[in-house]
Formats: C-alpha cells, sequence, structure tokens
C-alpha cells in the first residue's frame, strides 16, 4: 500500500538539495538515506535519497542524479511516496497512518453521528479529519487531542469533543440568529447619532 510521506518543496543552495514537507510521523524510517520513494507526478520519479540533513528546523533532502539547483527546483511540490505493509503499524500507539483513519466513523462523546473521515488534510501547524456529513456536507475537525478524544479502530469509529461552532448543527443555531439580527439591522433605519467605536 501506499503513503505519501513528503512533498518536496523549494531548492536549497546550489548543490541539489531540497526542503521537504514531511506528512509522515516516521521521517527517520521513511526518508532516511537508502530509501526508494515513488512519486506523483510518476514521471519524476522513483527518487533514492542520497542525503538527509536538518537545517533551521526544516528537513533538507538530496535525491541521486540531482546535483545542481536546475534539478532540484524541477522537483518542486512533487510527493514522494512509500510502499508501506498494510498491517504495519506505527510505533507509537498514539500515532496513526492515513489509511487507518479513512472511513472511521466520526461521533460526539454523547453518541451522536457528525459523519465519516473522507480524507486528512496534513497542515504545517496540525492535521485535519475532513468529515462527509450524513447530509453530504463536510465539515474539518483538528486531529488534536482536546478534540478527537479517542481513535477505537477495532470499532472503526473516532469520539470527538467538539467545541461550540466547530461542528455545523450547532454553528447553524448561532448563524440563524445572526442572519434574524442582520435583517433587522437592514430593516432598522441607522442612527447616524451613534459615537464611532474608536477602540
Amino acid at each position: 500500500m501506499q503513503l505519501v510521506v513528503a512533498r518536496i518543496g523549494r531548492a536549497h543552495g546550489i548543490k541539489g538539495e531540497v526542503t521537504v514537507e514531511v506528512r509522515t510521523d516516521e521521517p527517520e524510517l521513511r526518508l532516511g538515506p537508502g530509501a526508494v520513494l515513488a512519486t506523483d507526478p510518476a514521471s519524476v520519479g522513483p527518487l533514492t535519497i542520497e542525503t538527509g540533513r536538518v537545517h533551521s528546523g526544516r528537513l533538507l533532502l538530496r535525491f541521486e542524479g540531482v546535483r545542481d539547483r536546475t534539478g532540484a527546483e524541477a522537483l518542486r511540490n512533487t510527493l514522494l511516496i512509500a510502499e508501506v505493509d498494510p498491517e504495519e503499524l506505527p510505533e507509537d500507539p498514539d500515532e496513526y497512518y492515513d489509511h487507518q483513519l479513512m472511513d472511521l466513523d466520526v461521533v460526539t462523546k454523547d453518541g451522536t453521528e457528525v459523519g465519516r473521515i473522507t480524507e486528512i488534510s496534513h497542515l504545517p501547524s496540525q492535521d485535519l479529519f475532513i468529515v462527509e456529513r450524513p447530509d453530504g456536507g463536510e465539515v474539518m475537525i483538528p486531529f488534536v487531542e482536546e478534540i478527537v478524544t479517542e481513535i477505537d479502530l477495532e470499532e472503526q469509529r473516532a469520539v470527538i469533543d467538539p467545541p461550540p461552532g466547530l461542528i455545523d448543527d450547532r454553528a447553524e443555531i448561532a448563524s440563524a440568529r445572526d442572519a434574524e439580527a442582520a435583517a433587522e439591522g437592514e430593516s432598522a433605519p441607522e442612527d447616524e447619532s451613534a459615537p464611532e467605536d474608536k477602540a
């Protein structure tokens, strides 16, 4: 099974190094020297990692056969894909591969159905679950322990404790109030004598 483990960023220096946006919790395993990775687009790869180092908090990689800045820039935005055994699990019990989380049912702590995970979005600040609601809508849920309180792979579900407004049915109540207030505001004449808020 194939997993996206990184996305190549800008060239670094003039000797073929590139910055990478890491999308795996195990970069030392997936992105170490000698690793051979498939690519998207496929025509760019496969790529073999020659060296890797951390510079100013960013991982820099050099690939075999890429020796200059021009070659490195040509790889920009390429996805790096590792072949992973579907039975393999991360070393840390609190970490999960994307394929383990896909299609999990999402429910609140009281058992209310929220939807089903259809995508995991890896942002620099955090990961997001893209959850398809029963009505076909989507909601984004940050994959942080304050909100996602339990992942139960046996029961195939993720339990969440969302803050108010995160899930749209709670937000709809607030937005309905806002809509009513806006409608009232539009129909009411403007009070030109009201002082401006200078704060």
